[in-house]
């Protein structure tokens, strides 16, 4: 299982090179970021944790994008300037939107069953 770890290490630098291109070519539809924020926050979980099953993983995910996804509804001061910085803003976001909770299931989904698929064995 160790030797799975660079699978996701280089999961999480393609899908982060693709999600910051997908903010910056016109043309590509903003949700495909989202979808894309969502299935790094998968192989980043499944990198910290691969230990757990690709399950649990998956929830935590889930956790992570709908907790930042919500946090978007708090305006403290110093929250949104954090957010004004280029990391903040990636990391963060900007606005609340019930779009973003949907495309987060996708993006999470799709990571899970490519994880099952091809990246690691079929333990868990």
């Amino acid at each position: 299982m160790k030797n799975e770890r660079p699978n996701y290490f280089i999961s999480i630098l393609l899908i982060l090179i693709l999600g910051i291109l997908s903010r910056k070519i016109s043309g590509i539809p903003l949700f495909i970021g989202d979808i894309l924020y969502a299935v790094l926050i998968y192989f980043g979980f499944r990198f910290l944790i691969m230990d757990s099953k690709k399950s649990t993983s998956l929830l935590l995910s889930l956790l992570f994008c709908f907790g930042i996804e919500i946090l978007q509804l708090v305006q403290i001061d110093w929250l949104i300037a954090i957010r004004k910085t280029t990391l903040g803003h990636y990391i963060l976001g900007e606005g609340f939107l019930w779009l973003d909770l949907l495309c987060y299931v996708v993006g999470t989904l799709m990571a899970y069953y490519l994880d099952k698929l091809f990246l690691s064995s079929r333990i868990n």
